[in-house]
């Protein structure tokens, strides 16, 4: 594919600025903001309800905003998506959301004719790993190779930015790994792209920023790393025989306690004053490890208002 065609380095691929949405006295979307560079790789997280599937219908042009203003690639999103600039793809459901009956080659050549200037067939079949696929029948696909194909639809414009709702779902460790890899490399090709997705190792993994979405509004928004630095809480993990979970949860700083056989994990605010009270008491451990939280952790915390504000 080539690289893209419009794209201005000074010029955000995305912006929101103080946008609005609601379905009746319901608000879905409240003053939100957000800029998103040419080239970046953005995961946008938020729980069920949060206003996250109504982002991406303002985003791709499916909603319009009631209050505020959503700018892609420097048009309206209905403009940039009927210039084929934008690819997406999409949750289906319980179905494939490809045709039945049709060979996969037929379908992306569909595809390719409803933008302007698709990108050369060879190089979408050769992006998405579907060459063997192509005189394969929709309905004969596995899930993960459906995913395959979906991703090959959303790519066919040679578009400037993507979006991909939840892209490996269905999809197994290795293709999983090699599907992130091509994303890596579309993205070093100045292209920029949002996705979502319930795997949040993934966005760890990923993305060059992390997007929590919840209520209507944006209350994360950084690296995960920096995500993760900003919940209080750490591990402490230890193997100790017999361990007594009444005697561990009364440990100073300690905020929850997991057991697995001899294996422990403490949630704690303050790890030194915990490990200290763990030695102080006269609890045998060994194979002691202190780590920060994971995204996931970080997740939860922002999603329930429990994150520390470091910037205080």
């Amino acid at each position: 594919m080539n690289a893209p065609r419009y794209r201005s380095p000074a010029q955000p691929a995305l912006r929101f600025e103080g946008v609005s949405h609601r379905y009746g006295a319901h608000v879905a979307v409240e003053d939100l903001s957000l800029e998103v560079a040419p080239g970046e790789t953005v995961a946008l997280l938020g729980p069920n309800g949060a206003g996250k599937s109504t982002t991406i219908a303002l985003m791709l042009g499916l909603r319009r905003p009631h209050t505020g203003r959503v700018e892609v690639l420097g048009t309206t999103p209905r403009r940039a998506v009927a210039a084929g600039r934008v690819g997406a793809m999409l949750q289906t459901g319980p179905g494939s959301g490809l045709p039945a009956g049709v060979r996969v080659g037929a379908v992306l050549q569909m595809a390719r004719r409803l933008y302007p200037r698709p990108a050369p067939l060879h190089d979408t079949v050769e992006r998405a790993g579907i060459a063997e696929l192509l005189d394969r029948q929709t309905q004969r696909l596995s899930g993960g190779q459906v995913q395959s194909v979906r991703f090959a639809i959303a790519i066919a414009g040679d578009p400037e930015l993507v979006f991909l709702d939840e892209p490996t779902a269905a999809m197994d460790v290795a293709a999983r790994r090699a599907f992130w890899k091509m994303i890596r490399e579309f993205g070093s090709e100045g292209r920029t792209v949002l996705f979502a997705t319930h795997h949040l190792h993934e966005a760890d993994q990923v993305a060059d920023r992390v997007v929590v979405i919840n209520h209507g509004r944006v209350v994360a928004d950084g690296p995960g790393a920096a995500l993760k630095a900003s919940v209080a809480t750490r591990r402490v993990r230890f193997v100790c025989e017999r361990p007594d979970r009444r005697r561990l949860d009364g440990l100073e700083g300690v905020t929850d306690v997991e057991i697995h056989g001899s294996g422990v994990t403490l949630g704690s605010l303050d790890a030194d004053a915990t490990v200290r009270a763990l030695v102080r008491l006269g609890i045998a451990f060994s194979d002691l490890e202190v780590t920060g939280a994971g995204l996931e952790d970080a997740f939860v915390a922002l999603t329930e208002g429990t994150a520390v504000d470091r910037s205080a």
